[in-house]
């Protein structure tokens, strides 16, 4: 009786429609896995060894040229982080403020992604020029919502890509009201808007793949969130475990490890990986998404946990209509006043702090001496937290993929890299 062995060895040398630069490799023997790698091939900037003798005062605005995809998030982090070692306490309006600025990025990012990078993939790899002549009210529908995104924060942060008025302590000047009336006129336009691309992506036929992980996202008990929380480590599949950790805990116990030949590093948290952006967010607290947000998602998924990542895709369009839903609701009841930012005495410390990106847990940590100084700066970014689980899904994907054309085997490893949305300049900072 002889055995026929069979391997096959799969290469993509270039991930196209991802922000930054990064290739696949992967094996098959014997219908068992042997390989699954993403290969990062974006130049590593070296963010944090720059930041070490900057002023405390220039970390927000240095990190947010991490990524043009999401500065606003990077500048965010930055300052929270700041704030936080110097023991300083905003106002709620200011917190307001900024969240209004994090969820017009959330918008404006999750809008590019859906329809210029992850729509090809329902259509066969197929250029955006058929793409939009396939689906042109759907394109109009996505780059309004990016519009509205920028237009935000161009009203609150003075800039619609790299925020200039967002400062430690609060902002250098006061938005006017006239800001968030204007914001106001758009949000019906906005939310129609988001709703009909939800429900658009709602109907498209996601791949069927299953394969139970963490998920981690922030977690507040009062509202879906996104700004501010514990981290909450939950595991799908059925299996009743969560536990919410501060965000000290959460950076004193994860871990990112360096592989040889990677640009990237990986976050390990208990010797696992996890998964982290839109789909972790909603399988952790999408009981508190806004209406129209949580009847979009549960006509599909009802309240139960989605184990499948190509999801992640209809997490974000689910979460742009939540967004606007809460900008809404934070337009509707915040009466700006004029305010000068905090006062406070510089003093050493060291300050962390999370916010959600687009595509997940951002976390930035400083050290600073007395003299505002920054001693050391440490940046764990979205796409190097659930990179080691994206390779732990293509591992258990790829032998699924054994019967397909060559061509068919490639776009679906695409689509599940494309899937979670990686950000590559942000993994190699």
């Amino acid at each position: 009786m002889f055995l026929t062995s069979f391997f096959m060895k799969i290469t993509i040398n270039h991930l196209a429609r991802m922000e930054g630069h990064a290739s696949f490799i992967g094996a098959l023997e014997n219908g068992d896995l042997s390989q699954a790698k993403i290969i990062t091939e974006e130049g590593i900037r070296l963010v944090e060894g720059c930041l070490k003798q900057k002023s405390m005062f220039d970390a927000h605005v240095i990190t947010m040229r991490i990524c043009g995809i999401c500065p606003i998030v990077h500048n965010l982090a930055a300052i929270k982080a700041m704030e936080n070692a110097m023991k300083v306490k905003v106002s709620l309006q200011t917190v307001k403020l900024r969240q209004l600025m994090e969820l017009s990025q959330l918008i404006h990012s999750h809008a590019m992604h859906l329809y210029f990078l992850s729509l090809p993939d329902f259509l066969g790899n197929a250029v955006t020029e058929r793409l939009m002549k396939k689906f042109p009210q759907e394109a109009q529908l996505a780059l309004r919502l990016r519009a509205f995104g920028n237009r935000v924060n161009e009203l609150i942060g003075g800039r619609s890509i790299h925020p200039l008025n967002n400062w430690i302590g609060g902002f250098k000047v006061t938005p006017p009201q006239s800001a968030l009336t204007e914001i106001q006129t758009q949000i019906n336009e906005a939310l129609a808007d988001a709703v009909k691309l939800a429900k658009f992506f709602a109907k498209l036929k996601y791949p069927k793949f299953e394969r139970p992980t963490a998920f981690a996202s922030l977690d507040s008990r009062q509202n879906y969130a996104i700004y501010d929380g514990q981290i909450l480590i939950s595991a799908g599949g059925g299996r009743p475990f969560s536990r919410r950790y501060s965000s000290r805990e959460f950076y004193d116990k994860i871990q990112e490890v360096e592989e040889a030949g990677s640009l990237a590093k990986r976050a390990v948290w208990s010797n696992q990986h996890f998964m982290v952006g839109a789909l972790a967010r909603v399988n952790n607290h999408g009981h508190k998404l806004n209406a129209a947000a949580k009847k979009i998602w549960r006509a599909v998924h009802g309240s139960a946990t989605v184990c499948n990542p190509f999801y992640n895709i209809l997490a974000q369009a689910v979460e742009i209509v939540h967004c606007v839903e809460e900008m809404e609701k934070i337009t509707g009841k915040l009466k700006i006043k004029k305010e000068a930012p905090v006062k406070f005495k510089i003093r050493a410390g060291e300050g962390i702090a999370t916010v959600e990106a687009p595509r997940g847990i951002l976390l930035h940590y400083y050290q600073i001496d007395a003299k505002a100084r920054i001693v050391r700066a440490d940046i764990i970014t979205p796409t190097v937290m659930f990179l080691g689980n994206l390779e732990d899904d293509l591992g258990v994907y790829l032998p699924q993929t054994k019967k397909m054309t060559t061509s068919q085997r490639v776009n679906k490893i695409r689509m599940l890299i494309r899937a979670y949305d990686p950000c590559i300049s942000c993994a190699t900072h």
